[in-house]
């Protein structure tokens, strides 16, 4: 353990992660703001454009505390190898796995990219498909109601398919996708064409799934601002939810309540795709053990989503070391990683004022769609989150569960999130996703190529702003694709 941090700092300082003064950005000693320009308040990082414009730290943070920003961005990016190596520190990959390093999802901190089918060796690196069956018996049935269980892995090939492996072990399979096309006319003729996307696993290495499995792609989501949602109080959100819909506007967002390992317990979710996870420790971990394939303090199995019908997987070497708490990515580099994850720097918005962007936010407004997204937040003073302390924030959304309609439906549940619901994802960076990944895709699957398409898939509580978008004349809906590209 000891000569783990030691090992850390000589690599950063050895030049992967070196932080000189000339690299302080000025926003850092700024007052607080607040101003949507600002989207993460005085957090915000200015001068910041290419391809690795999510990269930054938090603005506001003391110089003694970048060098564990560094540190945990050196673990973020590190390759893991397969156990057992002369490098303890950085063994135990897999046995079955989605990418060997968090950035190989994450790229450059945005979001991810769908399947190319013209890319067959890459397989689904950046998106993943989640596995799950309804309940099989009163135990399961009894901890998915009291929310211990999120949701019910398949039998043979758990709750994740991987489709890459180490050396010596099948991978569970392959990842295709097929897309049906849908027209949608606009109010001024001009027609605009949907994905509809089909997944398939084929080369099932472990035999056929469960007759009822349920299966939901998932795309890799931008990383900034992250910290900043975790520090939004619990009250904020549930002031905002109301999931029987008594002001009668239609909308009835409501928070999914999920089981918090560390507390052992039921919380707020605010992380995922469908508010799955409850804390940002949490989710990295999660990602650790089923993306990556790696024990950690939360969910500490050596052999990651291995079932008992995968024995070859589950009989093969681990990275799990007493030195390291018995661990492959032990609370060191989970302390780590949490710090970068929290800290990655929303940018500030460059032409927020710029007339056609402020035109565009005020139709936003006027059409509904801040009713979901909401824009601001006041965080509290926290003493333990030090950069998000006290900060105002635009992250355009209230963390909360939607019905979107049939056709964003996956039919798969989550803890309390049906198959039709998904937690609004927050809008900041959201302009600049194909500027870092030209593949970049939108919604969670990524079938929506752009930001348009994204919005035309909007469907049940979002039906009435998606039909305004339809229907708006041609320069007020640039105007409103403007704002959206300025976040």
């Amino acid at each position: 353990m000891k000569r783990f941090v030691p090992a850390l700092r000589h690599l950063a300082l050895s030049g992967l992660a070196v932080m000189t003064v000339s690299a302080l950005n000025p926003t850092a000693f700024a007052q607080q703001v607040d101003d949507p320009a600002f989207p993460g308040g005085n957090t915000s990082w200015s001068n910041a454009d290419g391809r690795n414009v999510f990269t930054h730290y938090s603005a506001n943070m003391t110089f003694e505390k970048r060098l564990d920003f560094k540190l945990g961005e050196a673990l973020f990016q590190r390759l893991w190898v397969t156990a057992p190596t002369r490098t303890k520190t950085a063994d135990g990959l897999g046995p079955l796995f989605n990418s060997r390093a968090c950035n190989g999802c994450h790229i450059r901190n945005g979001r991810g990219h769908p399947v190319d089918d013209n890319n067959p060796e890459e397989g689904a690196t950046s998106m993943l498909l989640r596995l799950s069956i309804p309940p099989q018996t009163a135990g399961q049935l009894r901890d998915h109601l009291d929310g211990k269980i999120a949701a019910i892995p398949d039998p043979v090939y758990g709750g994740q398919f991987q489709d890459f492996s180490v050396a010596g072990i099948n991978a569970e399979g392959r990842v295709k996708v097929s897309y049906e096309n849908i027209d949608v006319t606009l109010s001024d003729g001009d027609v605009i064409t949907l994905q509809k996307p089909d997944y398939q696993m084929t080369d099932l290495a472990y035999g056929p799934l469960h007759p009822d499995v349920m299966v939901s792609p998932r795309l890799a989501p931008p990383m900034i601002g992250l910290g900043l949602l975790e520090a939004i109080p619990d009250e904020l959100l549930l002031a905002r939810a109301d999931p029987q819909d008594a002001d009668g506007d239609g909308i009835s967002g409501r928070v999914n309540h999920v089981w918090d390992i560390a507390k052992g317990q039921l919380a707020i979710g605010r992380f995922g795709w469908k508010a799955g996870m409850p804390s940002l420790d949490q989710q990295n971990q999660n990602a650790f053990q089923f993306d990556v394939g790696l024990s950690t303090p939360l969910y500490p199995a050596g052999s990651g989503d291995c079932t008992s019908a995968q024995t070859a997987c589950l009989n093969a070497p681990n990275g799990n070391d007493p030195e390291f708490e018995n661990l492959e990515a032990h609370s060191q580099v989970t302390d780590l990683v949490l710090y970068y994850t929290r800290n990655l720097a929303p940018p500030v918005r460059t032409n927020a004022d710029d007339a056609d962007v402020v035109a565009g936010q005020k139709i936003f407004d006027s059409i509904g769609c801040a009713s979901c997204h909401t824009p601001r937040y006041q965080l509290p003073e926290r003493t333990d989150m030090t950069e998000q302390s006290g900060q105002v924030i635009w992250p355009y959304s209230d963390l909360l569960l939607h019905d979107m309609g049939e056709g964003l439906a996956d039919h798969r549940p989550e803890a309390q999130a049906s198959g039709r619901e998904w937690r609004t994802p927050p809008l900041w960076g959201l302009g600049l996703a194909k500027q870092i990944d030209p593949r970049a895709g939108f919604l969670h699957d990524g079938r929506a190529r752009t930001i348009l398409e994204a919005v035309l898939w909007h469907g049940g509580e979002a039906e009435p702003a998606r039909h305004s978008v339809t229907m708006l004349p041609p320069s007020e809906r640039r105007k409103l694709l403007a704002f959206l590209k300025s976040l």
